[in-house]
């Protein structure tokens, strides 16, 4: 009897082996055939133990040029002077992951931009037997992202200089307002010379002085408004600056608002 389950028990352990092995060489031959993701593993040193296709795309080493390497092959010279390989590795080490977007550089010297995942792998007891590095190139990600973003941007500013235009239609008529201040005080000025009432002068002088800046404020917030570098950040009353653009606004917003 004792016999018959020791048997029975070595039969079994071998089935399981079996099915593990079976499940082993499944799970090899899938990472193998992944292209989008490069997929490798590194021993606790960083040498790089298993190579998939998709590293082979990406990177553009073959297997038997890269395996037993160090995985410091792929980064750039900048992080390499940083220290990044052996951050990465201690991160990992430490933390059980390590994931940046950062700059890859493959075997032609072209450089991608990628999202890396490195996990620390360990055995039933703890101990670091090596790492699974996942990387995954966005660069036409990225690039697809700005373009989109620079779209948006170029809309943005088509629309504000057609508001613009609209805008500097109104207000030709509002300057004409200003303007008419300070060319009434002119006008009363000359009329003043002429008649020798010279002490007269000064209080129209004023009056011209007091109008003439009047334009330049709308005049300073349409070109503000209508450039496309950032403006100083500061600190303003709101209430304030809605009633100082009130003609801007009034201009666009129409009449019924």
């Amino acid at each position: 009897d004792a016999k018959q389950r020791a048997d029975a028990q070595g039969r079994g352990r071998l089935a399981a082996e079996n099915v593990t092995r079976e499940v082993s060489e499944q799970f090899r031959i899938l990472v193998q055939r992944v292209v989008e993701y490069a997929l490798f593993l590194l021993d606790p040193m960083g040498r790089v133990t298993t190579w998939n296709a998709g590293a082979a795309r990406i990177k553009g080493y073959d297997a038997d040029e890269i395996i037993g390497r160090h995985f410091s092959v792929v980064f750039t010279p900048e992080d390499l002077a940083a220290g990044e390989p052996a951050a990465a590795l201690e991160t990992a080490r430490r933390t059980g992951r390590f994931e940046k977007e950062a700059w890859g550089v493959g075997k032609d010297g072209s450089r991608f931009l990628a999202n890396v995942v490195l996990d620390a792998i360990t055995d039933e007891d703890g101990r670091l037997i090596g790492f699974a590095k996942i990387t995954r190139d966005i660069t036409e990600q990225r690039r697809a992202q700005r373009e989109l973003e620079d779209t948006r941007e170029a809309l943005v500013q088509a629309q504000k200089m057609e508001m613009v235009g609209q805008l500097t239609g109104g207000l030709a008529h509002d300057f004409n307002n200003m303007l008419a201040g300070i060319i009434g005080a002119l006008n009363l000025m000359q009329r003043r010379v002429a008649a020798g009432r010279h002490h007269e002068v000064g209080k129209y002088v004023d009056g011209a002085l007091t109008s003439a800046p009047r334009p330049a404020s709308p005049t300073s917030r349409l070109l503000a408004f209508g450039r496309r570098q950032s403006l100083d950040i500061k600190p303003v009353d709101v209430a304030a600056a809605v009633s100082s653009m009130e003609i801007l606004l009034a201009r666009s917003i129409g009449e019924n608002i």
